[in-house]
C-alpha cells in the first residue's frame, strides 16, 4: 500500500520503489511544494539510481547517488505531456503524426477539413485507401460513431409524430438499421403502377426482399383493443398492413419474368421474395404480448412483423457486437455511448 510521508519541514513525499538488483536500487519520489501566498502545491519528481550498500530507503535525499534526476513541477508536467501524446503511437511504430488534444492546432484541423470536403468523395477514398492515410481501428471506431449517432437520432425521432415520409427518407440514409441480411436499397421502389412499396432490397444472397414501414406513431395499434378468449390478436391496422405486404410478395412473385421489371431493378434476382414490416411501438409490451407476437411471426414463412423498438435494439446489438465482441441482446444505453473501437 502506498503510504504517504512528512518531513520535518512538512514536505509531503510518496516513494516507488522502480526496480531492484543485486548491487542497486531504482526509485521515483513525488513530493509537494506549496506556495506561501496560495493554495496551489507543485508537485515535483526525482527518480534516481543507487547503490545498496549506502541507500537509506526512506529517506527524502540521499547522498552520492549512482545517479539521480530531479524534475520541477513545469518539467514534471511536460513530460506527462509528453508520455501521454506520444507513447502510444511510439510503441506502435507510427513515424509521424500529430498529437490531438485541446491543443490542436485550429489550421491543422482546416485543413484536414479541406481534404475530407473534396466533392469527389470516391477520389478521396481512393486516395484514402491507396495511402492507407487511415488505420483499420479508426476507420471501424469512425463508422462506429456515425451509428452511435444515428441510433440517438432514432430515439429522438420516436419520440415525436412524425409522418410516414420522414421514416422513409431516414432508413433510406442509414439503411445498415434495417438488418445486416440486407446489402442496399435499390432505387426503383415499383412492382408496378398499382404497387409501390417503401423499399425494394437486395438481400446478401443476391436476391430482392421488400421492406415495408408504417409510422410508429398516430392511431395505429400493434394488438387489438380487446382480447379473443384471452388471447392478444393483431389490431385491424396491422392485419391491413399486413395484407398490403402479402399483396406487395405476390406482385413481386408475378412480375418475377419481367423483363421492363428485371431492368428496372438491376436484374436482381427475384425468387421466393420475403417481406419485413416495421409497424408500431412495444417498448410497453407485457410477456404476454411478448409471447403473442413470437406466435404471430412463426405463423408466416415469408414475412417477418418487427416494431420499431425491435428495430432499435437489435441495431444496438449489432453496433456492440461488431464494435466489441459482446453478445449481450439487453443493451444498455451506456453500451451504445461508450463503445470501444
Amino acid at each position: 500500500m502506498a503510504t504517504i510521508k512528512t518531513t520535518q519541514k512538512g514536505i509531503e513525499y510518496l516513494i516507488g520503489l522502480l526496480k531492484e538488483k543485486t548491487k542497486t536500487i531504482t526509485r521515483a519520489i513525488f513530493w509537494k511544494i506549496p506556495h506561501e501566498n496560495s493554495q496551489q502545491e507543485d508537485i515535483c519528481i526525482k527518480i534516481g539510481r543507487y547503490n545498496k550498500n549506502a541507500f537509506a530507503p526512506e529517506t527524502l535525499e540521499v547522498k552520492n547517488p549512482k545517479s539521480e534526476l530531479t524534475l520541477d513541477n513545469e518539467e514534471f508536467q511536460k513530460l506527462l505531456e509528453f508520455i501521454s501524446e506520444n507513447y502510444e503511437p511510439f510503441k506502435k511504430g507510427i513515424k509521424k503524426y500529430i498529437p490531438v488534444d485541446e491543443k490542436f492546432d485550429q489550421k491543422n484541423i482546416e485543413h484536414l477539413k479541406a481534404i475530407f470536403d473534396n466533392p469527389d468523395k470516391q477520389k478521396v477514398l481512393d486516395f484514402i485507401a491507396k495511402n492507407n492515410i487511415l488505420p483499420d481501428d479508426l476507420v471501424v471506431g469512425l463508422q462506429n460513431q456515425t451509428r452511435i449517432k444515428t441510433i440517438k437520432q432514432f430515439e429522438a425521432m420516436l419520440d415525436q409524430d412524425l409522418i410516414e415520409q420522414k421514416w422513409q427518407e431516414w432508413f433510406k440514409c442509414n439503411d445498415w438499421i434495417l438488418g445486416s441480411e440486407f446489402v442496399k436499397i435499390l432505387d426503383e421502389r415499383e412492382i408496378d403502377t398499382a404497387n409501390i412499396p417503401d423499399y425494394l432490397m437486395q438481400a446478401y444472397d443476391g436476391f430482392l426482399d421488400i421492406v415495408e414501414i408504417k409510422r410508429p406513431q398516430s392511431n395505429l395499434n400493434f394488438w387489438a383493443g380487446a382480447q379473443d378468449h384471452e388471447n392478444y390478436v393483431p389490431s385491424s391496422d396491422l392485419t391491413k398492413a399486413i395484407t398490403q405486404a402479402t399483396k406487395y410478395i405476390y406482385e413481386v412473385e408475378r412480375e418475377a419474368n419481367s423483363v421492363k421489371f428485371l431492368k428496372r431493378v438491376g436484374n436482381v434476382k427475384t425468387i421466393k421474395p420475403r417481406c419485413v414490416l416495421i409497424f408500431g411501438r412495444s417498448n410497453d409490451w407485457n410477456n404476454n404480448q411478448k409471447e403473442a407476437y413470437r406466435i404471430l411471426n412463426s405463423s408466416y414463412h415469408n414475412l417477418i412483423i418487427m416494431t420499431y423498438d425491435h428495430v432499435l435494439k437489435r441495431a444496438k446489438s449489432i453496433l456492440v457486437v461488431d464494435s466489441s465482441e459482446k453478445t449481450n441482446q439487453d443493451i444498455k444505453e451506456s453500451d451504445v455511448t461508450e463503445i470501444p473501437f
